[in-house]
């Protein structure tokens, strides 16, 4: 199907040109970066990174690559306001994507393809390339329209956000360069939703809960008593029915983003089939509300630890700032601009925290007000799944709806 013209075709294009760089973990080639002396951390170019730096040529730009890790270049783009003595606003995006298993996708997971119905299937079609490139055309439609910024307004492309942000935007926030980028006010990834605008105003505290369960080894045709596995089994019991209870409120309520989640994600142990191993080593990722007690549930994973028998203890829990949320009120101008440009619209506006995590939560803790959200109507969310897809209509609707916000902000 070929029914989009002009600047229509031209956004599908980069989209689809986007889509077909392999920005995948866990061996990922932003571009070959190499350290210029100049002012700014510059790198030579390849790949993603060249890329980016196309779009910008194209839309008279600037451009900065900011490499505060090796081979973990932060993008930006700069659209110079007419009052440079204001607060900026940022709309951030992540080049990077999850691996796939491509036997189970329809197409070539970086093939781009676009079937007769519209839909552009591609690993980072939702999560999140298309939000980049909705924002760089937006802006293409609002150059051309002869718009200018009373803000600055940066583009951001972060690395690594899939594994957590910490050689990305973990690090950038706390970097001079960005504190010369004077932001006052961020966009970054929501998730996307059949009929409405989702919008995140926080996340939950993320925790990677690894628990040891050590005993007695012996021979796998023995029944001992104090094996590692019967601790195991305790600790699951005692994770699960915590889980289970959680599923049940979350039910009761309709809001998954007012419980604590925990899931198995990891385990390791045992050396062949015949032999009891010493020990099994069990990782959970837990995300815990910004109204949950962090320190409770801690004190809670000990206790169940302790009730699960001798040599069963917690790896020291990963400490994460309190991030705050951003407030939604009156008392924030941005919210204001992008809640009456949406009533504009006719769209309605929901608004919870984020089940996962994003770059998002590096921001607010820079004290950046900050608000994760796509505009990708009719989309099924299919982030990280197989046959992840963007359909070009909802990427188009998506231009047109930053064509709409992009100026609301700018010009507050």
């Amino acid at each position: 199907m070929n029914t989009f013209q002009g600047l229509d075709q031209k956004a599908i294009d980069n989209f689809r040109k986007y889509l077909r760089i392999p920005t995948v973990h866990p061996n990922i080639n932003y571009g070959k970066c190499s350290l210029l002396i100049t002012s700014m951390h510059l790198c030579l170019l390849d790949e993603c990174v060249l890329f980016l730096k196309g779009m910008a040529r194209e839309l008279q730009l600037d451009f900065n690559v900011f490499t505060i890790v090796p081979k973990k270049p932060v993008v930006v783009m700069s659209w110079i306001g007419q009052e440079t003595n204001l607060s900026t606003i940022l709309l951030n995006s992540h080049m990077d994507v999850v691996p796939v298993f491509e036997d189970n996708w329809i197409h070539k997971p970086f093939a781009a393809d676009i079937d007769d119905e519209g839909n552009i299937y591609a690993r980072g079609a939702q999560d999140v390339k298309s939000l980049g490139i909705q924002y760089l055309e937006a802006i293409r439609r609002l150059k051309r329209g002869g718009y200018q910024p009373r803000r600055t307004v940066h583009v951001s492309f972060s690395p690594d956000e899939e594994l957590g942000g910490a050689d990305g935007m973990k690090v950038f926030v706390k970097s001079e360069d960005f504190a010369k980028l004077r932001i006052g006010f961020a966009l970054d990834e929501g998730i996307p939703d059949e009929t409405d605008f989702w919008v995140y105003y926080g996340e939950k505290v993320s925790r990677s809960v690894k628990i040891h369960c050590s005993g007695q080894a012996g021979h796998g045709a023995l029944l001992l008593s104090n094996t590692a596995g019967e601790k195991l089994s305790n600790i699951l019991t005692s994770f699960y029915t915590f889980r289970a209870l959680e599923k049940l409120k979350a039910e009761r309520v309709g809001m998954s983003d007012e419980v604590i989640s925990i899931n198995l994600t990891m385990m390791k142990g045992g050396v062949q089939a015949n032999v009891i191993p010493p020990e099994f080593v069990l990782t959970f990722d837990v995300r815990i509300p910004p109204s949950g007690d962090v320190t409770q549930f801690e004190e809670t994973v000990r206790q169940w630890c302790k009730k699960s028998g001798d040599g069963v203890w917690v790896e020291n829990f990963p400490k994460e700032e309190n991030v705050p949320v951003t407030k939604l009120d009156d008392g924030n101008p941005f919210w204001v601009a992008f809640k009456n440009v949406a009533d504009n619209m006719g769209v309605k506006v929901q608004t919870k925290v984020l089940n996962a995590s994003s770059d998002a939560r590096f921001l607010r803790s820079a004290g950046v007000p900050t608000i994760g959200f796509c505009p990708h109507p009719r989309t099924p969310n299919r982030a990280h799944q197989d046959n992840e897809f963007m359909n070009v209509t909802a990427l188009i609707d998506g231009i047109e709806a930053f064509q709409k916000i992009l100026p609301a902000l700018a010009d507050v």
